[in-house]
């Protein structure tokens, strides 16, 4: 049995955290600004809690949060080999059942009454039974959305719920302007404490550097997750296939993992352009790819604000990039990039014949495109996002602070 003290019987000046992850998968883009945050106050004395679904112990990134102090609860966990086997063999009643993850946390949330749960969405929307958990036990939370997309809007029997769950946070984090205004449309609701933040990046704040020498091919990067749905990369592969590019000494390297490899491979094959592009998987050296390749390329269909973009402008290069999510508010078309109007062949076709036309001034654009990322994204988001998280941990524990402590115990 694990003691857990309730929110009033801490030491003094430190507090409980949860965060709660809606990330299905072993480890996303999205969850890196929980981590950082939870890295810093775990090392910095406070309690830190975090529930994910289908946890793998040995991912680094769970290890080195682990490592620093952190606890951890699958919410849903793989049932072992043997497990799946027998239960395929066994009538349906007596097949093993998997808890639901709410049930779950609604039993530990009831035992650990944190100062502040912070639930962290890929969407917009996709956290909400985990919200809802944190409303009906009255703890106080704050919504982490990551991404917002215009396909999607609240089926009417579950809109008053989704409203609910947004007006009952303590605060509402958007990581662009752009998924703020569209998140308000959609619930027809407006969000006063809501809020922008930035998300970590995995290159230096100064870490710009010289443009690759160029032998005799433009070396473009696209970085993001295999996922046509949200990050477009068929709308390049359709560009490519244009005859206008086919001549063109032009080379696209993917970087990332995702379900639609072989899709996407499969479609190059069958335009006619797997000769001019290439898949390097997930590079862990992101400084690395901006050593060797001259611009980013980014048709991304939905986007919060991504991540590659900021660090390919850190890095020093320009972007060809789609407009959607947060994108305009820091790649200045013709400026430090180019903007594509839409998520469409014809527009980022159009984008990157703008690109090409100035390509002999990419360096002099990377430069201005450093410059820029710096004066508008903060050095260390994590943070600046941790302490906008103590604020409201401080706030709970005023406004509890006459209530006697209680032990219980998990």
């Amino acid at each position: 049995m694990l003691p857990i003290l309730s929110p009033a019987a801490g030491e003094k000046g430190t507090y409980c955290f949860v965060f709660i992850s809606s990330c299905p998968d072993a480890w996303g883009g999205s969850e890196e600004l929980w981590r950082g945050a939870a890295l810093q106050l775990s090392r910095a004395g406070h309690s830190v809690y975090i529930f994910k679904t289908y946890v793998e112990w040995l991912h680094p990134r769970i290890v080195q949060l682990l490592a620093a102090g952190c606890h951890f609860t699958d919410l849903l966990s793989r049932p072992p080999v043997h497990t799946r086997l027998l239960s395929r063999m066994l009538p349906a009643r007596w097949r093993h059942q998997q808890p639901l993850p709410e049930r779950l946390l609604h039993k530990v949330l009831h035992k650990l009454a944190p100062h502040l749960a912070i639930v962290s969405q890929g969407g917009n929307l996709d956290g909400a039974p985990y919200a809802e958990v944190c409303r009906q036990l009255q703890q106080p939370y704050v919504l982490v959305a990551q991404k917002a997309a215009e396909i999607f809007l609240p089926y009417d029997e579950g809109r008053a719920y989704i409203q609910q769950i947004y007006q009952a946070a303590r605060r509402c984090f958007f990581v662009s302007r752009h998924n703020l205004a569209l998140t308000q449309r959609q619930l027809a609701l407006p969000l006063p404490h809501a809020a922008v933040v930035a998300n970590p990046f995995n290159v230096p704040f100064d870490g710009e550097m010289p443009a690759p020498a160029r032998a005799g091919t433009w070396q473009l990067a696209c970085v993001a997750r295999l996922d046509v749905l949200d990050k477009g990369q068929d709308i390049l592969l359709q560009v490519l296939a244009l005859a206008h590019w086919r001549a063109r000494p032009v080379h696209v390297t993917f970087f990332g993992t995702g379900p639609h490899r072989q899709a996407l491979e499969a479609m190059a094959a069958f335009l006619g352009v797997a000769g001019q592009v290439s898949f390097a998987g997930q590079v862990a050296d992101v400084p690395g790819i901006w050593r060797a390749h001259h611009a980013l390329v980014l048709p991304s269909r939905y986007e919060g604000l991504p991540l590659a973009l900021v660090e390919a402008m850190l890095c020093g290069r320009p972007a060809i990039a789609a407009n959607a999510g947060g994108v305009a508010e820091i790649l200045l078309d013709n400026e430090t990039g180019f903007l594509a109007a839409t998520a469409s062949p014809a527009a980022f076709d159009e984008a990157l014949e703008r690109a090409w036309a100035r390509r002999a001034e990419w360096p002099a654009m990377g430069v201005r495109a450093a410059a820029h990322a710096r004066a508008t994204v903060p050095a260390d988001a994590a943070a600046d996002f941790s302490q906008q998280l103590l604020g409201l941990a401080h706030e709970r524990a005023a406004a509890i602070s006459s209530t006697p402590a209680v032990a219980v115990a998990l």
